[in-house]
């Protein structure tokens, strides 16, 4: 999809390459119209990762929706910044980076990131 492609939703313009990943769907499959305003705030500041610092406490008070159908726009967001690193490398970065601070600030943890507990038994 070509990146310069955009539609207009209440007067601002979203890339339609950044709503069809956090809505998981390509082309004419996404009804942009009905995108969650949770989504469109995250098209946003994918778009414009600037906008970040302006919009933690918007996501930090944000009543999300579908909680988990929002942390899969995450998750998406940050395999597709790790599958594209070699074509813009501070884009990509820049989006993982995005989507994994929403993660934590929302869900406390990384669903991506496991941790491995070690369970040592001390005599």
């Amino acid at each position: 999809m070509n990146i310069s492609e955009y539609v207009t939703i209440n007067e601002r313009k979203y890339s339609l390459e950044m709503l069809g990943l956090v809505t998981g769907k390509l082309g004419e499959k996404v009804d942009y119209t009905t995108t969650k305003q949770e989504l469109l705030i995250l098209c946003e500041v994918l778009d414009n990762p600037y906008r970040l610092p302006y919009l933690l406490e918007t996501y930090y008070s944000m009543k999300i929706s579908d909680e988990q159908s929002f942390r899969f726009s995450l998750l998406r967001v940050q395999v597709d910044s790790d599958l594209r690193m070699h074509e813009d490398i501070q884009k990509h970065q820049q989006r993982n980076y995005i989507a994994r601070t929403i993660e934590k600030l929302l869900y406390g943890d990384l669903m991506l990131e496991t941790e491995k507990v070690l369970d040592f038994d001390v005599d």
